[in-house]
C-alpha cells in the first residue's frame, strides 16, 4: 500500500513540459472561433506582455509577434500546444492610436470569445506588477467572476522590480483586486521569478509517505512563475 502511495504520488509531482508550439489560426469574428480542444486564454491591457509571456512560455521566441505599436493586434490568436491544445491570445484592450472605433471593435471581440467558446477552460488575466489595476482591469476581473469563468491573475515585467520587492507588489495587486496574495503569480519573460508562499498560507509539515498533497504543496514554495503556470496546466488538463 505504501508503495503505491509513494508511486502515485511520483505521478502526481511529475513535471509538465511543453514540447511542441506552433501557430494554428486567427479569429476576427465569432464563426472562426475554434471548438475542437481546450482553450486557455491570454488577456490584459496592450503592452502588459501576453506575447512575451506566451513566447517564454513555449521557449519560442518568435511565436506569438509582439507589435511595435500597442494596441493593433485586432484578432484572437490560436496556437496549438502539444497537439493537445490552444493557447489564445486575446487582443489587447485600453490603448490605441488607430482610434476610438476599433477599440470598441477589439473589445467586442474579447467578449464574444470570452461568451461564446466552447472550449475554454482557463483565463490567464495579465496586470503589470508595477503599476495599479486600471479601471478597465477591474471591469475585465469583474466580467470573468460575473460569468463564472475561471481566471488566474499573473503579474508580469516582475524583473523590473527589486527582487525583496516582489512581494510587497503582489500584495498591492491582490487588494486592489480582492484576491488572496497567493493567487497573484509574479512572472517575467526574461528570467525566472521565485513564487514563494506568502505568511498567511498554510505551511506544509507532515513528511509522512501518506500525505503527498501537503509535501506538494510545500514543493510549490520553490516554483518560479512558469513551473507554476505549467502546474496549472496540468491540472485543468487532468495529466
Amino acid at each position: 500500500m505504501l508503495g503505491l502511495i509513494c508511486y502515485n504520488f511520483k505521478c502526481m509531482n511529475k513535471k509538465f513540459n511543453i514540447i511542441t508550439a506552433d501557430y494554428k489560426t486567427s479569429a476576427v469574428k465569432q464563426e472562426q472561433f475554434l471548438t475542437d480542444l481546450p482553450e486557455f486564454a491570454f488577456v490584459g491591457r496592450s503592452n502588459v506582455g501576453k506575447s512575451s509571456l506566451i513566447n517564454s512560455l513555449t521557449n519560442k521566441k518568435r511565436l506569438a509577434r509582439t507589435s511595435i505599436t500597442p494596441g493593433l493586434t485586432k484578432m484572437v490568436n490560436y496556437f496549438i500546444i502539444n497537439n493537445n491544445f490552444y493557447f489564445v491570445d486575446l487582443p489587447g484592450y485600453g490603448f490605441s492610436r488607430t482610434g476610438k472605433a476599433n477599440r470598441e471593435l477589439w473589445s467586442d471581440l474579447i467578449e464574444k470569445y470570452l461568451m461564446l467558446s466552447k472550449q475554454l477552460r482557463l483565463v490567464f488575466l495579465l496586470l503589470d506588477i508595477r503599476h495599479t489595476p486600471s479601471e478597465l482591469d477591474l471591469n475585465m476581473l469583474k466580467f470573468l467572476y460575473l460569468n463564472n469563468i475561471p481566471l488566474k491573475v499573473i503579474a508580469t515585467k516582475s524583473d523590473k522590480v527589486a527582487k525583496s520587492k516582489i512581494k510587497h507588489y503582489c500584495q498591492e495587486l491582490a487588494k486592489k483586486l480582492f484576491v488572496g496574495v497567493e493567487d497573484i503569480i509574479p512572472y517575467s519573460a526574461e528570467k525566472p521569478v521565485a513564487v514563494r508562499k506568502f505568511p498567511n498560507a498554510k505551511q506544509a509539515t507532515d513528511k509522512t509517505p501518506n500525505a503527498p498533497n501537503k509535501t506538494m504543496d510545500k514543493t510549490m514554495q520553490n516554483m518560479n512563475g512558469k513551473e507554476k503556470i505549467l502546474d496549472i496546466l496540468k491540472n485543468f488538463l487532468n495529466l
